[in-house]
């Protein structure tokens, strides 16, 4: 494995722990246990599928994997904006995770063009 996928999959680690921590600090109601299963589900799924995609034995299985890589990583988004609009946390406390999950997004998306056109030519 790679430098740069050993470094990729810390951050996505990384990324997962830090929304956990996050989800945990949402309010004790039902609308705060529903996104904290939400968000933790989907930021630990964006770490768990990066980690198969390094694993991949073909490239259509890595493409597969680094797909739901990035389709999960746009559902953090979508939980990240969602705690945001209901001011649920303070936004100082959120903010480095939407900035993260925008980066994360732009690497998987690279990444996924880069194999699908890799050898295509």
């Amino acid at each position: 494995m790679s430098e740069q996928s050993k470094k990729l999959m810390r951050r996505t680690n990384d990324f997962a722990h830090s929304c956990v921590k996050l989800g945990l600090n949402l309010p004790a109601n039902n609308l705060g246990w529903h996104l904290q299963k939400q968000l933790i589900r989907a930021s630990t799924s964006v770490a768990a599928n990066y980690r198969a995609a390094c694993l991949a034995q073909s490239k259509p299985s890595f493409i597969a994997k680094i797909s739901i890589s990035l389709e999960e990583c746009d559902e953090s988004c979508f939980w990240l904006e969602f705690i945001m609009d209901e001011n649920l946390l303070k936004p100082e406390d959120v903010k480095p995770l939407k900035k993260e999950e925008e980066e994360l997004r732009a690497i998987f998306i690279t990444s996924r063009n880069t194999s699908r056109h890799r050898n295509s030519g």
